[in-house]
């Protein structure tokens, strides 16, 4: 399985995979901030405007392909504010159902907070369903719970759910000076 970072001309050229793997996503249940059934044309439309948050440098996008088959990603959000360029925040981390239970979800989470280490950047944060599979991954890879919203935001088939905020500091020590990545 490979995982590579990809700018914005590797969205528009993995668009059709990416679209199908937000879809999969979508109709697996994750609350990845749509509503079931996503259509592939939505989805595409979604990725297309990522590809110009790429090419602006507000996003980060890596993609794990077995073969030409896309079947994961991850993104980090880069601030545009002086006051928080230290951080990023880790969004869509999918995995396709299919390649589920191997691991992929850990390796895509591992890629992005090291890439924001050796970026310079000292803390993630994200926010996740509360009770989904993905916070055991985010626990168990040494994310912090920083706390729980009510009724924040309509799972795939619109009820409404909390959802848990994480954080995790990278590239720092627990004095807190530096790293090498």
């Amino acid at each position: 399985m490979n995982v590579e970072q990809v700018d914005e001309h590797g969205v528009t050229a993995l668009l059709d995979g990416l679209a199908g793997l937000l879809a999969d996503t979508v109709a697996g249940g994750a609350s990845v901030g749509f509503l079931a059934p996503l259509g592939h044309t939505e989805a595409a439309d979604w990725w297309r405007e990522r590809a110009a948050a790429v090419a602006a440098g507000r996003l980060a996008v890596w993609v794990a392909r077995e073969g030409e088959r896309v079947t994961g990603t991850v993104g980090l959000a880069l601030p545009d504010k002086p006051n928080s360029r230290h951080r990023a925040e880790l969004v869509k981390l999918m995995v396709s159902r299919e390649a589920r239970g191997r691991g992929l979800g850990r390796r895509l989470l591992t890629t992005a907070e090291e890439a924001a280490a050796a970026a310079g950047l000292t803390l993630l944060h994200l926010d996740t369903e509360t009770g989904s599979p993905a916070e055991g991954l985010y626990r168990s890879a040494g994310w912090t719970r920083a706390g729980t919203i009510p009724d924040y935001a309509a799972d795939p088939r619109g009820e409404l759910r909390p959802t848990t905020l994480y954080f995790k500091q990278v590239g720092v020590t627990a004095a807190g000076a530096a790293v090498a990545g």
